[in-house]
Formats: C-alpha cells, sequence, structure tokens
C-alpha cells in the first residue's frame, strides 16, 4: 500500500492570504520583515520542500516493493537451493542436514490426531498432602 501523500492546509491558507494581500498593495511592507516579498518566498520554500517529501515517499514506495519483489525471489531461491541439495545427495544425507533440512530418516511419523510429543519438556510430579501438611496413609 503506497505512502499517503502530504498536502499542508498551512500552505493552501497562505497561498489565500498572500491573493489577498497582493490586492492590497503588491509591495506591503508591515514592518519587522512582514513584506508580501518575504511571505511569498517562504511559500514557494514550503512548497518546494511539500513537493520534496511526496517525491521522496514515492521512492520509498518504490524501493519497498522491489525489496518486496527480491524477498519472494530469495525466497523461492533458498527453497530450490535445498530440493536441488536433497536431489544430488538424498533427502537422508549428511548433506541435506548441512543444508538446513531436515534429514527423512530422522523425521518422526505421529499417529492421526496425535501431535509430536516433545521429549525436552520436563515432567512434573505432583504431591498430595492433607490440610494439615501430613501426607495420607495409602489405602488398600
Amino acid at each position: 500500500m503506497a505512502r499517503r501523500k502530504r498536502t499542508s492546509l498551512v500552505l493552501e491558507k497562505a497561498v489565500r492570504r498572500a491573493a489577498s494581500i497582493n490586492s492590497i498593495d503588491p509591495s506591503l511592507d508591515l514592518g519587522n520583515g512582514l513584506t508580501l516579498p518575504a511571505f511569498s518566498t517562504l511559500i514557494e520554500t514550503m512548497r518546494t520542500r511539500e513537493n520534496a517529501y511526496n517525491s521522496a515517499l514515492s521512492s520509498l514506495d518504490k524501493l519497498y516493493r522491489e525489496m518486496l519483489e527480491t524477498e519472494g525471489e530469495l525466497g523461492d531461491m533458498t527453497e530450490h537451493m535445498l530440493m536441488a541439495v536433497g536431489t544430488r545427495y538424498g533427502k537422508s544425507s549428511v548433506e541435506y542436514g548441512m543444508a538446513g533440512g531436515v534429514p527423512k530418516n530422522q523425521r518422526r511419523k505421529g499417529l492421526r490426531g496425535e501431535s509430536p510429543i516433545n521429549d525436552e519438556q520436563p515432567s512434573f510430579v505432583a504431591s498430595v498432602e492433607s490440610k494439615n501438611g501430613k501426607k495420607p496413609a495409602a489405602t488398600t
């Protein structure tokens, strides 16, 4: 999705104000640097910077699209490289494992409906104590 370009409401208001002041006197000087030419110069500076910003956003969008396209190509080639190693050396080979694949003879097949159980998880043993802190006697 393209980034939203910026439009300045302040710039639009300043352009309208400059047009109105120009109708009073094109060389109006209100003192303290408040002149119509200075105002017009600042308006043009803002317009130039806004255009530069919007152009930069367009360039950034283009770079982002190109990066995503290259990323997709890289993902495809990564998969093809692994498949080629599997084709050349076999999917049960050490080389296939070195390339990042799981050798066929090391895969675990579970029964239908079962999820693979991780043997590395710690097992917990629950102890049963009565309310007074003593273990209950075994019943026979």
